[in-house]
């Protein structure tokens, strides 16, 4: 159920967007969600493109096709947010995201630029598909599942990751769900030092996601900028976990993995509205 909810004019006209209201099993929700102030480490790997393809129909995603390929390899990305000050409140989130293009396009160089191509644009085609979103609170998770069909689940994270100006060490935790009181066992670790970077661009992503039996497309408006960092030395460790998330990272061979590229903020904003039905 959705209506038009009133609200105090935002000083940012980045913010000052219309709102609506959306009702999930744990409270009302304001869409587009606001993401005022926003920690974010995105790892960047290239791997063989079938465990890729292997990976989305696992998740019931086979008509899509991997956007970014190249001699054989597919790019995927591991997204780690620390949101400090949102609309739902503070949370963490990682996310396992395959780049790609709707069913019948034929993934080419051009959608590697599209990432920096208008999220608005109809002919944007490259997308993400989110593999695993676990967050860490109830609020997230029921959003991200009930309205959008993301596949989020609610276990511990921790995030150290350097703030502007301060050191490039990283240690970004994800353990499994806590279901029998014991110490919960670790899904992944990524882990090291960012090194030096370049001032890189913000990056808005358009998600497809599957919603009720329908295919949902969503842009995201992200601003804030950020440093690239080229073979940063970081690796991403997979846990003794068994659970879903922590064996389809040892499928897609990224146990003791290295990516090519991390991009690193504390300066992430963005608005994550409704999805629409694809035509």
């Amino acid at each position: 159920m959705r209506h038009t909810l009133s609200f105090a004019p935002h000083d940012d006209s980045f913010f000052d967007v219309p709102h609506t209201v959306v009702s999930t099993s744990q409270g009302a929700v304001q869409l587009p969600i606001l993401y005022r102030r926003t920690r974010n480490l995105n790892a960047f790997f290239m791997l063989p493109t079938g465990r890729v393809q292997a990976a989305l129909a696992q998740a019931g995603a086979a008509a899509l096709s991997p956007g970014c390929q190249w001699r054989g390899r597919s790019l995927v990305a591991l997204a780690c947010y620390d949101y400090l000050d949102t609309s739902i409140g503070p949370y963490r989130e990682i996310g396992l995201a395959v780049p790609v293009v709707p069913p019948g396009v034929r993934a080419g160089l051009r959608h590697w630029l599209q990432s920096l191509a208008d999220v608005d644009k109809p002919s944007r085609q490259l997308g993400y598909h989110v593999l695993h979103l676990p967050v860490d609170t109830e609020a997230a998770c029921a959003a991200g599942r009930e309205i959008w069909g993301l596949p989020k689940f609610v276990a511990p994270i921790t995030y150290e990751a350097p703030r502007h100006g301060a050191c490039s060490d990283v240690d970004i935790v994800l353990h499994a769900p806590d279901a029998t009181g014991q110490r919960p066992q670790t899904i992944l670790r990524l882990d090291g030092s960012l090194g030096a970077g370049l001032p890189g661009p913000s990056v808005s992503p358009l998600l497809y996601s599957q919603h009720e039996g329908r295919w949902l497309r969503t842009p995201v408006r992200v601003r804030g900028g950020g440093q690239a960092h080229v073979r940063p030395a970081l690796q991403l460790r997979v846990g003794a976990s068994e659970h879903p998330m922590a064996q389809q990272l040892r499928q897609l061979g990224l146990d003791g993995a290295r990516p090519w590229l991390a991009m690193a903020t504390d300066r992430f904003q963005s608005r994550l509205p409704a999805g629409q039905p694809m035509a």
